[in-house]
């Protein structure tokens, strides 16, 4: 799901049809996207690859072919297309396929109902790929925590576990209709965590505090909606001195945002949360 770092303007844009739409469970829609513009994606260092999937504002006559480069030197940022950040679910470079899943909430939003119509052949561009996490080969165990938006990289991520490595994961989902098959070589306990009518994420920050944190350095990566995620944050680097270079952890979303307003707000979010890091760490 969206991660909040925008792709730079040297960001490759590549373009792709639209080979297979599946629905996985009720509310999540696999995009299977293939072609020939797909080669040479550097895709493979991190589990938590992203791209940036545009959406051109209907009327706006854009450049044929499309350049991103003349868009923003031509049009006003208004009527740039809109950006989605989504997870690579999987890359396979010898067909040429790249798969994301999107949380489908109805009408709501921009990417799902793309997705949920979404037809063999449609035209997709995209920005990217940028990354920055997988799991470390040294830790001595592993923690994967988030909502349905970290659900493609946390399953990434267990797909490339070291064997036998010890991890605790925690997913929290609408209902059990949402559950998905895990498959991992390393030595993983899933805890699947049913929202219900709770608040987003509260299921999450129980079960981390409650968890008996195995021995030894830990290795996590916390995402998901904004809220929890801080709380999150707090706790293991605060309460259990887990150094920042042992986490990935940020809010791929925030309740009550969109997309444009989390990204334009993110960067003070996150600076007063570092702020009271400092002073509690001190």
């Amino acid at each position: 799901m969206a991660k909040d770092r925008p792709a730079g303007k040297g960001s490759r844009l590549t373009r792709g049809k639209v080979r297979r739409v599946t629905w996985i469970t009720p509310h999540m829609i696999r995009v299977i996207v293939g072609g020939d513009g797909l080669a040479g994606l550097g895709i493979g260092a991190f589990t938590d690859h992203y791209v940036k999937l545009l959406f051109p504002i209907p009327g706006i006559a854009y450049p044929e072919p499309f350049d991103i480069e003349a868009v923003r030197r031509e049009l006003p940022r208004d009527q740039w297309p809109r950006q989605r950040s989504y997870t690579v679910r999987a890359w396979d470079p010898h067909a040429l396929e790249l798969t994301i899943d999107f949380v489908h909430h109805g009408d709501v939003g921009l990417a799902g109902p793309w997705a949920a119509n979404a037809r063999t052949g449609d035209e997709v561009l995209f920005l990217g790929p940028g990354g920055a996490y997988a799991p470390s080969a040294e830790a001595d165990w592993h923690l994967f925590v988030g909502d349905e938006s970290a659900l493609p990289a946390i399953a990434a991520s267990l797909e490339a576990l070291p064997a036998g490595a010890p991890a605790r994961v925690f997913v929290e989902v609408a209902g059990p209709g949402e559950e998905q098959d895990l498959v991992t070589p390393g030595d993983a306990k899933i805890g699947w965590l049913h929202r219900g009518d709770a608040p987003v994420g509260d299921a999450l920050v129980a079960a981390v505090h409650e968890l008996e944190f195995p021995p030894g350095d830990v290795h996590a990566f916390v995402h998901g909606e904004a809220g929890f995620v801080r709380r999150l944050r707090r706790y293991l680097r605060v309460e259990r001195r887990v150094p920042m270079e042992r986490l990935s952890i940020s809010g791929y979303w925030r309740l009550g945002a969109d997309d444009e307003g989390w990204r334009a707000a993110k960067a003070d979010w996150n600076r007063r949360i570092e702020e009271e890091e400092v002073a509690d760490l001190t």
